[in-house]
């Protein structure tokens, strides 16, 4: 099962699709995954970085959607505060 996270401050939300039925066109596999793209797309253009993730593995800064990905976590743009 594959999995987009996105961070928020109000807390992780989560799209998961099972890549085989996707690829099978299994129709709520291929809606999970074009949900995925769409979060994906909307959060890079607001300028979250998003990554592959994997155990074991460092983290991947991925630039375009995977769908065969096990993990995407996208984090939101952090702009600075008003520091002392």
């Amino acid at each position: 099962m594959s999995k987009l996270r996105v961070l928020s401050h109000l807390g992780d939300s989560a799209v998961s699709w099972d890549v085989d039925k996707a690829a099978t066109g299994d129709p709520d596999a291929v809606e999970a995954v074009r949900e995925a793209e769409r979060l994906f797309a909307t959060e890079r253009a607001r300028g979250a970085t998003a990554f592959r993730v994997a155990p074991g593995k460092p983290a991947e800064r991925l630039d375009r959607f995977d769908p065969q990905a096990d993990e995407i976590v996208v984090v939101p743009r952090v702009s600075g505060g008003g520091g002392r």
